[in-house]
C-alpha cells in the first residue's frame, strides 16, 4: 500500500517557534545565532525532501512521549521532529489513531515520526497500513530498546543481533514506505567482535534503504549511569554514507558543546530524559536564559493530559510529569513527595501548583541521576 508523504514542509505550527498559545507562557521570537550554525544540530537535516530544521530531536521515550507531551514540548520550540513513544506493531492494530495518546496527532505538533517496535516482517504491512491516517512524517525502527521483556520478545536491542530477521524487517519496510525510514540503535553486545557487527549492520541498514540512524552509543545492557561514548563518533562517521544522529546523555546546549569535538559530522542530536524534565529544553538553543513559569508549565499540561486520556489515565500521567519537573528545584523532593501522596486529580492538580506557585528555587542543572 502506498501512504501520501509529505514533501514540504507544513503550514507553521501555532506552537512551533512562536508564542505560545496561552497568556501565561510567553516565548520571545528566536532569535538568531550566527554563531551556532556549525553546532552538532543546527541543520537543517534533510531525508527524501522533507526538511527537519534545525536537527534536534525529542527522543521517544515509553510511556512518556505520548500526544499530550508532545504538544507541550511544540508550545516551545526549537525542535525539528518529535518522536512518539515506541508503537508495538501487533498492539497498533487494536488502537483507534484518532483517540489513542500514542498515536493521534494536532497540526501545532509539527514534524512527527512514528517509531514502532517490530518482531517478523509480516508485521510490517498492517502496521503501515494502519498509520496511513496519522500521516507520519516518518517510521523509526527501534533496536535499541535494553528492557528485558521487549528484548525477550526479540525486539529492541535484541533484534540488532539477528540479522535475518532485521534485514527482513527492513527490506518489508522499505517496500511498504515510501517515505522517510530511520533505525535507533545501541553499540550492540559487549563482546569482542562488536565493532565488526556494529560496521556491517550500518552497511546493512544503507543497503536496505534507510536513510538515517540514531546512535545511542551504550552496549545493550548497559544503564544509563554508564557514560555515552560518543568518541566512536568520527570513526563511524568515516565508513558510512548514512547520516548518523547522535543521542546519550546530551543535556541541552552545554551537553552537546562539551562533545562538540565527537560529534563534528553528525547530522542531528537527539535529547531524551531532559526533555521531559525541561519541555522547554528544544528553545534553550535559541534563547539560553528562557525558563517559564513552572505553575504556567504545569496547568497547561494538567490540561492537555486531561484532553487525551481519560481521568484515572490522566491522574498517573500527570503523576509521572511530576517525578521529572522535580528536578529543576533545589528541594524538588518535596513536590515529588507530595505528588506521590496525591490520591486524586483534584488532589494532584491543586498540591503540585500550590508548590510551584510559590517560587521554588530553581537549580541551573538539573539532577537526571536515576530518571529511567
Amino acid at each position: 500500500m502506498t501512504l501520501p508523504v509529505p514533501t514540504e514542509s507544513p503550514p507553521p505550527a501555532e506552537g512551533d517557534n512562536a508564542p505560545a498559545r496561552a497568556a501565561e507562557i510567553q516565548l520571545a521570537p528566536a532569535p538568531e545565532a550566527a554563531a551556532a550554525r556549525a553546532e552538532p544540530g543546527t541543520g537543517p537535516l534533510t531525508l527524501r525532501g522533507i526538511t527537519f530544521a534545525p536537527a534536534r530531536f525529542c527522543a521517544p521515550m515509553a510511556g512518556l512521549t505520548h500526544s499530550a507531551f508532545r504538544r507541550l514540548v511544540a508550545d516551545f520550540g526549537g525542535h525539528g521532529a518529535l518522536f512518539t513513544e515506541m508503537i508495538c506493531g501487533r498492539w497498533l492494530l487494536r488502537e483507534d489513531a484518532n483517540r489513542s495518546p500514542a498515536l493521534k496527532r494536532r497540526p501545532e505538533e509539527g514534524r512527527v515520526i512514528y517509531q514502532l517496535m517490530l518482531t517478523a516482517p509480516e508485521e510490517v504491512a498492517p502496521a503501515v497500513e494502519r498509520l496511513a491516517d496519522c500521516r507520519p512524517d516518518g517510521l523509526d525502527l527501534n533496536c535499541a530498546c535494553p528492557a528485558p521483556k521487549i528484548r525477550q520478545r526479540g525486539a529492541g536491542s535484541e533484534l540488532f543481533t539477528d540479522r535475518p530477521r532485521l534485514e527482513g524487517i527492513l527490506r518489508a519496510l522499505r517496500r511498504e514506505w515510501p517515505g522517510v525510514l530511520t533505525v535507533k540503535i545501541r553499540l550492540g553486545r559487549p563482546e569482542p567482535s562488536w565493532r565488526t557487527i556494529l560496521g556491517d549492520r550500518l552497511r546493512l541498514f544503507a543497503d536496505c534503504g534507510v536513510d538515517a540512524v540514531t546512535l545511542h552509543p551504550r552496549f545493550a545492557d548497559e544503564k544509563l549511569k554508564r557514560r555515552a561514548r560518543h568518541e566512536v563518533f568520527p570513526e563511524l562517521l568515516a565508513e558510512t554514507r548514512l547520516p548518523l544522529i547522535a543521542s546519550g546523555d546530551l543535556h541541552g546546549p552545554e551537553g552537546v558543546r562539551r562533545q562538540a569535538a565527537a560529534l563534528a559530522g553528525v547530522a542531528g542530536i537527539m535529547v531524551g530524559r531532559l526533555a521531559v524534565v525541561r519541555p522547554w529544553i528544544f528553545r534553550a538553543w535559541s534563547d539560553p536564559d528562557f525558563f517559564p513559569e513552572p505553575v504556567a508549565v504545569w496547568e497547561r499540561f494538567v490540561r492537555y493530559v486531561r484532553e487525551d486520556f481519560p481521568e484515572p489515565k490522566a491522574f498517573l500521567q500527570a503523576r509521572v510529569l511530576v517525578t521529572y519537573l522535580a528536578r529543576n528545584f533545589r528541594f524538588g523532593h518535596r513536590l515529588f513527595a507530595l505528588a506521590q501522596g496525591a490520591r486524586a486529580w483534584a488532589e494532584l492538580v491543586e498540591r503540585v501548583g500550590e508548590f510551584l506557585e510559590n517560587g521554588p528555587e530553581r537549580l541551573q542543572e538539573p539532577d537526571l541521576s536515576g530518571l529511567a
